[in-house]
C-alpha cells in the first residue's frame, strides 16, 4: 500500500487520461445546462461546452455531491494510507469548505489543500504535491507546504466580450453596454481567493502588453529572487480559441525564454463567467523543497 494519493478536480485542467499517467485521480465538476446534469471531461468536453455557450445555453455551475467526494475519498483509501485533495479556489467554489468538512470524518486521513488556485495554477499545486508524496511527505506536511506557497503565484487574465460578467451580475448591463460600444477588453487578476479587476484596454492587443507588463512587474517585484534563479513556472491558458492561444504562447515564450513553460485550456467553471476569446497569463514560483 503506497502512502497519499493526491486528487484534485477537473478545475485543474488535469484530464482523466493525464490523471491515469500521473497517477492520481480527478473529480470532474458538474454542470447544469439547460436543466441536464453535465461532467467536464466525462460527458462534456469543452467543444461542446463553447458551443452551447455560443448557442446562449443556461449554463450553471455546481460543485460535486457530497457523495462524489465521499466516494473519491473512500476508493482512495483502499489503496493509499493517506488522501490529499486539492480542490480550485476556496472563494470561487464552496468545494473546498465541503470537503473540509467531509475531511473531519476520517480522523486525518484526509487532508483538503485551501491554497487559492485555479487552472494552470491549481495544476502546479498537484504537480509540486506528487513530488512531495514521492519525497516521503505526509499529507499534513504537503498540505503544510502547498498552503504556506499559496500566494506564490500571479494570473492576469482578457476577456473578448463583456457579456457574461453581465450575466453573472460582475458588472452592470449599462457598464457592459458602454465597455462594448468602446471595445474595451477588461484585464482581470487572480492574486488569491476571487477574480478581480485590474486594467480596461482599447483592444486585445493592448490588453496582451498589460498582461504582459503586470507579469513582469511581479518578476522585478514579488517574484525577483525565484525569477533571477529561473525557479519560476510560466503558464498561459484560453477560452476555446486555441489558434489564438497558440500564438500568444509563442509571445508568453519569447518574452520569458528562460522559464519553462505550460499552457492548457481554462477551467471551464472560470470560463463560464468570461466567455469565449479569453487568454491569460500565469506564473508560480518553485518550492523551496522542489531541488
Amino acid at each position: 500500500m503506497s502512502n497519499v494519493c493526491i486528487i484534485t478536480d477537473s478545475n485543474s485542467g488535469i484530464s482523466q487520461e493525464e490523471a491515469l499517467t500521473l497517477g492520481i485521480k480527478v473529480i470532474p465538476m458538474p454542470f447544469f445546462i439547460d436543466g441536464v446534469q453535465y461532467y467536464e471531461g466525462i460527458n462534456l468536453t469543452q467543444e461542446q461546452f463553447y458551443d452551447k455557450l455560443k448557442n446562449d445555453a443556461d449554463i450553471s455551475t455546481s460543485q460535486p455531491s457530497v457523495g462524489e467526494l465521499q466516494n473519491a475519498f473512500a476508493e482512495a483509501l483502499k489503496t493509499h494510507d493517506e488522501a490529499v485533495f486539492i480542490p480550485m479556489s476556496s472563494g470561487l467554489s464552496g468545494t473546498c469548505q465541503t470537503a473540509s468538512m467531509l475531511a473531519e470524518d476520517y480522523h486525518g486521513k484526509v487532508n483538503v489543500v485551501n491554497n487559492q488556485r485555479i487552472s494552470v495554477t491549481q495544476r502546479q499545486s498537484v504537480l509540486d504535491a506528487i513530488l512531495l508524496a514521492k519525497k516521503g511527505y505526509s499529507g499534513a506536511q504537503i498540505k503544510e507546504v502547498l498552503e504556506r506557497d499559496k500566494f506564490q503565484s500571479s494570473i492576469y487574465i482578457t476577456l473578448d466580450t463583456l457579456k457574461y460578467l453581465k450575466k453573472g451580475g460582475r458588472i452592470t448591463p449599462a457598464a457592459a453596454a458602454i465597455g462594448t460600444m468602446l471595445k474595451l477588453n477588461p484585464v482581470l487578476q487572480i492574486q488569491g481567493e476571487k477574480l478581480d479587476a485590474f486594467a480596461k484596454a482599447r483592444g486585445k492587443a493592448a490588453a496582451k502588453k498589460i498582461m504582459l507588463n503586470a507579469m513582469d512587474d511581479d518578476m522585478e517585484k514579488r517574484f525577483k529572487k525565484e525569477f533571477t534563479e529561473k525557479r519560476v513556472h510560466m503558464q498561459a491558458a484560453y477560452s476555446g480559441n486555441p489558434e489564438e492561444a497558440e500564438e500568444w504562447a509563442k509571445v508568453v515564450k519569447e518574452h520569458f525564454p528562460d522559464l519553462d513553460f505550460h499552457m492548457d485550456p481554462l477551467s471551464l467553471s472560470v470560463a463560464c463567467h468570461i466567455g469565449h476569446g479569453a487568454l491569460a497569463i500565469a506564473c508560480t514560483a518553485y518550492m523551496p523543497e522542489d531541488e
